[in-house]
């Protein structure tokens, strides 16, 4: 089970990233072409280059993003929450009130995937295309009931791991991943 868990934590990752990186490069790429097109001595061969069809996969791949990013965010602990209350109280009301919360995001991630898989399924008997790529709609709203579902279970995982090891996620902004300080290094802030 451990492993499987692994293998979908790379998964997960490894398609944020590569997202984020194709998106910034097309971007990027379009950029070049647009401004490229009113030099005189580049415009002959960009304009034989159609590129109109960039902004709207770039949207498509930040929404892809979002969706998988946010299950990252419930796993890893850096979703934002308001916890003055829950941190001002103790014992099992601390842990029924986290419960609750945890359970609450269950539910709604739930709900929102289940109405974007009927959504997807009621798309798929269209012939419906997106405008530049034409590419069939439901590939491009799938990314609702497969992200919304994946940030439920890890809902429920946080969920699990909370109530038999009382420990949930937390972020730590100052930690790099592979980067570990030598005990009794000073931390440098950035001034300079």
């Amino acid at each position: 089970m451990k492993l499987v868990l692994r293998i979908l934590d790379r998964l997960e990752e490894i398609l944020i990233a590569s997202l984020m990186g194709a998106a910034t490069l097309l971007i990027f790429i379009a950029v070049v072409h647009r401004f490229g097109t009113g030099v005189k001595v580049l415009y002959p061969y960009l304009i034989k280059i159609h590129i109109s069809w960039a902004q709207e996969l770039c949207i498509y791949m930040f929404i892809w993003m979002a969706k998988f990013g946010a299950a990252y965010g419930v796993r890893t602990g850096i979703h934002v929450g308001v916890d003055v209350l829950v941190n001002r109280l103790k014992g099992p009301w601390k842990k029924a009130l986290v419960l609750f919360g945890l359970f609450g995001g269950a539910l709604f991630t739930a709900v929102v995937g289940t109405m974007g898989a009927k959504f997807v399924i009621e798309l798929m008997s269209t012939d419906q295309v997106s405008p530049d790529l034409e590419i069939p709609s439901w590939v491009v709203y799938l990314c609702i009931p497969l992200g919304s579902y994946l940030m439920c279970f890890r809902f429920l995982q946080v969920c699990w791991s909370y109530t038999w090891h009382d420990e949930l996620p937390h972020h730590d902004p100052t930690s790099v991943e592979g980067l570990e300080a030598a005990p009794g290094a000073p931390i440098s802030l950035g001034k300079a």
